[in-house]
């Protein structure tokens, strides 16, 4: 598959990245992306992009399905957080969940995870609820868990996870009466900051965390299930960056670098890694499936540690028969993002060295080409 991009000399407005933007303020650049998929298209077809910056949320949203127009970024201040994660449900609903630390009357950190739904496009965020910690007041380890991951059943019940001050999981989640149920200790030990959720089209569950030589996994047998812990993997995943893609009814692909080798690999569960690319990953891969000259293929693209942009495609579970890797042209300091837009093509974002949202379009050209990625 082609996969080609350019940037381009300036965005619609005529204004390149190294030109004055019209911010009211430098709270409207950003710092990095929100994650998990913080490019997700809505219920109306629009795309929003999510970012933030040390007071708070950014978000840009298409004019309309396809865009090219844009509007944006928003500021939603956002208080002391140091950690911002989102979820989609099938709904549509855009779920934030946040790690917040506040000075306590002690002097001593205080922390807690935070909530707020972004129902639909375009549309304001709710307020932040508090989700507590797992730990109670007054417990040294409630300021050692770590940053916050959701996943979102079918039902619509938001799933949140935290690695608690051992390195084991925890989970609150939303129950039938719309009621947050108690903190669930799903145990593991020694696992690291970031995982990957995957939710499966069936609203069946599935966590995989990476430690320092293995991989924890803990899946639901059917949608609404209780999350059990499975074997560990054996494998060694560089940084801790893990990314996940539904490649199969109920059968999830994991991307991941191997610290060992350095390669990028793709590992279904049930089978050995598939090595990928030679060129190391930087934090996690974007992943997605797309109709590609009417075969179904799976999108990749992920930064490389000089900060450059790659994207590839291979027909979907069959990254054995070999990627071709190109590069974009894009550079960044954060991971990049794939979507599909209202039409169906596949679409790229990054957030460039000073903050802005750059966007590239998949064009008319046969295989997977990028039309110029624009500043939006």
């Amino acid at each position: 598959m082609r996969a080609r991009s350019r940037r381009a000399q300036g965005s619609a407005s005529g204004k390149g990245e190294d030109a004055p933007r019209d911010f009211d303020s430098a709270r409207e650049t950003a710092e990095t992306p929100v994650d998990g998929r913080w490019l997700v298209r809505g219920k109306d077809g629009r795309l929003t992009a999510y970012a933030r910056n040390e007071d708070g949320l950014l978000r840009w949203t298409e004019e309309r399905p396809g865009g090219p127009g844009w509007e944006g970024p928003e500021f939603f201040p956002v208080p002391a957080l140091n950690h911002l994660g989102l979820a989609q449900g099938a709904d549509g609903y855009v779920h934030f969940v946040g790690r917040r630390t506040v000075d306590g009357a002690d002097g001593l950190p205080q922390v807690d995870l935070v909530h707020a739904v972004q129902y639909q496009t375009g549309r304001p965020v709710t307020a932040w609820r508090t989700l507590g910690n797992p730990y109670k007041d007054g417990d040294e380890r409630a300021a050692r868990i770590g940053p916050p991951a959701a996943g979102v059943a079918a039902t619509g019940a938001v799933h949140v996870f935290v690695r608690n001050a051992n390195g084991g999981m925890m989970m609150r989640r939303e129950g039938k009466n719309g009621k947050w149920e108690g903190w669930k200790d799903l145990r593991g030990t020694l696992g690291k900051e970031t995982m990957a959720v995957a939710v499966a089209e069936s609203g069946r569950i599935e966590l995989l965390v990476p430690g320092t030589n293995k991989a924890m996994r803990w899946a639901q047998s059917e949608p609404g299930g209780a999350l059990q812990k499975g074997d560990n993997l054996n494998v060694r995943i560089a940084g801790g960056a893990v990314s996940v893609l539904e490649t199969a009814p109920d059968r999830n692909t994991y991307y991941w670098t191997d610290a060992t080798a350095g390669t990028l690999v793709a590992n279904r569960l049930d089978t050995p890694p598939i090595t990928i690319g030679d060129t190391p990953a930087e934090g996690p891969v974007a992943v997605l499936r797309a109709e590609l000259d009417d075969y179904d293929c799976t999108v990749l693209a992920h930064r490389a540690r000089d900060g450059r942009v790659l994207l590839a495609a291979c027909g979907t579970q069959n990254e054995a028969g070999g990627l071709w890797w190109a590069a974009t042209g894009e550079r960044t300091g954060a991971p990049p993002a794939l979507a599909l837009d209202g039409r169906g093509r596949v679409v790229l974002a990054v957030i460039g060295e000073r903050g802005g949202l750059y966007v590239a379009r998949q064009n008319s050209e046969p295989g997977l080409a990028l039309g110029p990625a624009r500043r939006v």
